[in-house]
C-alpha cells in the first residue's frame, strides 16, 4: 500500500472542526479508527488505507452535499499550505509572471514530480487539451460508490494551485470518478483568459 502526505488528514480535521464541530469531528474520525490523527496531528505520511478510511466515513457520517464541502475545503486549505510551505517564493513569482500557456506546463510538471505525495499506490497523468489531470487507483474514492464524482478534496486542491501559480480565471471540476464506474478519476482544468 501507499502513502500519502499528512495534509489529506489534517486539513480535513481543520475543515469539519470548522463545518460540524470538535465533537462532532472526533465522532467522524473515530468512526473511520482515525481518531489517533486527532490527538497528534500527523507531521508526516500516513498510510492511504487511513486516507480512505477517513473520507469513506466523512461521506457516510455527512452525507454527499456536507460531505462535498468538508472535502472542497480541505483541499483548499491544502492548496493555501502547498503555497505557503512547499513552493518556494521564487517558483511562485516565476509563474505568476509568465503567461498561463507557459506557467501551466511548469506547474503541471511539479505536480507530476510529487503525485506520489498525494496518489498513493495511485497512478498520476496530465494530458490533452482541455487538460485533464487523472488519477487511477485514487485513494480518497477507493471503494466507494456513487451516483455523481467523489473527490472534491483533489479537485479544490488543484484549482488553488492553478488559480494561485497559472491565472485566477483557472477551475477545476471533476468530470468523472472511479466511484461512479469510471477507470479513472479524471480532473478538467479550465483557464479563461
Amino acid at each position: 500500500m501507499g502513502r500519502i502526505g499528512p495534509n489529506a488528514v489534517t486539513r480535513l480535521a481543520e475543515a469539519l472542526e470548522a463545518q460540524v464541530g470538535v465533537q462532532r469531528t472526533h465522532e467522524i474520525f473515530r468512526s473511520a479508527e482515525q481518531e489517533r490523527f486527532l490527538v497528534a496531528r500527523p507531521g508526516s505520511m500516513v498510510d492511504e488505507r487511513s486516507v480512505t478510511a477517513l473520507y469513506a466515513s466523512l461521506r457516510s457520517a455527512l452525507g454527499p452535499a456536507a460531505a462535498a464541502d468538508a472535502a472542497r475545503r480541505a483541499g483548499e486549505l491544502t492548496g493555501d499550505y502547498l503555497l505557503a510551505h512547499r513552493i518556494p517564493a521564487a517558483v511562485r513569482w516565476l509563474l505568476k509572471m509568465l503567461p498561463a500557456r507557459m506557467a501551466a506546463p511548469l506547474l503541471i510538471s511539479a505536480i507530476r514530480r510529487h503525485a506520489w505525495t498525494f496518489a498513493g499506490s495511485g497512478t498520476f497523468a496530465a494530458t490533452g487539451t482541455p487538460l485533464r489531470l487523472s488519477i487511477t487507483g485514487c485513494p480518497i474514492c477507493r471503494g466507494a460508490a456513487s451516483p455523481h464524482c467523489i473527490c472534491d478534496y483533489y479537485a479544490a486542491t488543484f484549482e488553488r494551485l492553478f488559480a494561485a501559480l497559472v491565472s485566477p480565471a483557472c477551475t477545476v471540476r471533476e468530470t468523472a470518478c472511479e466511484a461512479t464506474g469510471a477507470p479513472a478519476c479524471v480532473f478538467e482544468v479550465t483557464c479563461v483568459t
